[in-house]
């Protein structure tokens, strides 16, 4: 009988953005593999890869602690109900109150960090009120028997050091890969000169900032068009309102076009991939632009890094600093030859670095020695 994985994740459209790659190649490895998350419009695309679908009825960004019991309840007749060789917790609200479903349970447990979160990358009193009861309490969940954390940058894992967690229990893989089949070099489109964005439009992405920086480069009278792809998130505290997006429609090279599909369209239209995030766990937007053979440019900050690299295939830039980006896409706007060999080393980077194949080995690998560490565990236990 196949070993059971459960993804325990917040949206649906997430899973089906960050976290497909490695259903999909745990469901080739042989897994049966569950999905529970909040239904949306994604539910017919998780049936048809296969998987059993789960619906959770989850309020991401409440803090209400009647709706935060409600859900670990709800969680932990799923668990008991399923009885899942392993949980697979993606993202940093799923890990801990998936782990605190989990609790006495004979699971192994993986808790997946895309990135920290609002709560460990904002500095508002809500914040910082927030970081102060999570971090004792992830300490203390993360350190429970046949319990793993993954991370996708070395900076998020001295973060889960630094919680107290021993390095034995943390494992580095970067993002859950990319279809580098399916994104292939693009040519450089011809007109204007162009930068797109793709992501959630958050402050935390560093919204703001670029266009800023696209009146920066208009008052200089350099012609450049800014492509914003993405929705607001109310749910998340960072997300700007929708006003100010409806007026930056207004502004000339500007172009905000929501929610896109087809990512691939968005960087046919495209120079170079732009990204001056506060914090990332391993930017997908970035990992597609490389796959399509372009050259990036974002903040020197964990988890941008590992994609953009400086002098290499990017130009990397200070937090909030709209002169600095400005900057940055001038000169790759005026230097044809420099912004080809970034490319080129984009692509190279996304084929041997970061493709769904490559890291679909890695996760098998993962979760083959986590459910190998229980098998032992529970050998141990039992008696003679």
């Amino acid at each position: 009988m196949a070993q059971t994985i459960l993804y325990l994740v917040s949206e649906d459209w997430y899973f089906m953005s960050h976290r497909l790659p490695m259903a999909r190649a745990a469901k080739a490895a042989g897994y049966e593999v569950h999905v529970a998350t909040r239904v949306a419009k994604h539910g017919g695309a998780i049936l048809a890869e296969g998987f059993t679908l789960h619906p959770v009825a989850w309020r991401r960004g409440s803090l209400n602690p009647l709706v935060l019991i409600g859900t670990v309840l709800e969680i932990r007749g799923l668990y008991r109900r399923l009885k899942p060789d392993l949980v697979h917790h993606v993202a940093l609200v799923p890990s801990v109150l998936g782990s605190i479903a989990a609790l006495g349970l004979p699971m192994a447990r993986l808790n997946a960090f895309a990135g920290l979160g609002f709560a460990f990358t904002s500095s508002t009193l809500k914040a910082k009120l927030v970081r102060g009861i999570a971090a004792p309490l992830m300490r203390w969940l993360l350190n429970r028997p046949a319990t793993c954390v993954l991370v996708q940058n070395p900076d998020d894992r001295d973060a889960v050091l630094a919680l107290g967690v021993p390095t034995d229990r943390i494992v580095l893989i970067p993002g859950s890969g990319i279809d580098t089949d399916e994104l292939t070099p693009l040519p450089e489109p011809d007109g204007i000169f162009t930068a797109g964005f793709v992501g959630r439009l958050l402050d935390d992405k560093g919204v703001r900032p670029l266009v800023r920086a696209h009146e920066i480069l208009a008052q200089r009278g350099v012609d450049f068009r800014l492509l914003l792809a993405g929705s607001p998130d109310p749910s998340n505290p960072a997300s700007i309102p929708n006003a100010i997006i409806e007026g930056w429609r207004h502004r000339p090279h500007l172009v905000v076009l929501g929610h896109v599909d087809g990512i691939a369209t968005v960087w046919a239209q495209a120079h170079v991939g732009v990204l001056p995030s506060r914090r990332e766990g391993l930017p997908k937007s970035l990992l597609e632009a490389a796959a399509c053979e372009r050259a990036l440019i974002a903040t020197d900050v964990p988890g941008c890094r590992e994609i953009a690299r400086q002098d290499v295939n990017a130009l990397l830039v200070p937090v909030d600093d709209p002169e600095a980006l400005a900057d940055a896409i001038e000169t790759l706007m005026n230097d044809p030859e420099r912004r080809r060999r970034f490319a080129a080393a984009s692509r190279r980077m996304a084929v041997e670095e970061f493709s769904s194949a490559h890291v679909g080995r890695e996760i098998v690998a993962l979760y083959r020695r986590l459910l190998a560490d229980k098998a032992a565990a529970t050998r141990t236990e039992t008696p003679a």
